[in-house]
């Protein structure tokens, strides 16, 4: 089984990619970040690549999309709380993100989303643990 997921995904500008990233919370590994790629700490097994157009490029061959007007993936990150739902996207509508959808509350799941500065849609969520336990009993 897999180790860690390197999610990639490119920006318009790096800096101010690692800039909103930064004022999220997040954090880089300055190890595998230079003038073309920053590695986003997401999770201890999970890094999103942020390359600039040039970088990405070096590993496909397909069109690179305008994910301001087309969807090239979404991106769902659970949190552990309603609360580190909100601040999170708050902090991210603070930085120049814009809400893209509205609030879902299924009492279970909790969820809001984010467009970041690239077009890049983040769905951020929390689910009830003892909603997920009974859901894995059925």
């Amino acid at each position: 089984m897999p180790q860690a997921i390197y999610v990639n995904l490119f920006v318009n500008n790096l800096q101010e990619a690692r800039d909103f990233f930064l004022t999220l919370g997040f954090s880089f590994n300055e190890q595998f970040s230079n003038d073309d790629v920053a590695a986003m700490i997401i999770s201890e097994n999970i890094i999103a690549m942020l390359h600039t157009h040039d970088s990405i490029k070096r590993f496909t061959r397909k069109k690179l999309v305008n994910s301001h007007s087309e969807t090239e993936t979404l991106l769902a990150l659970q949190l552990d709380s309603k609360e580190e739902v909100d601040q999170l996207l708050e902090r991210a509508i603070d930085a120049g993100a814009s809400e893209y959808r509205d609030v879902e509350d299924h009492g279970f799941m909790y969820g809001r989303s984010f467009e970041d500065l690239d077009g890049h849609i983040w769905e951020t969520f929390w689910m009830n643990p003892e909603a997920i336990g009974e859901t894995n009993k059925n």
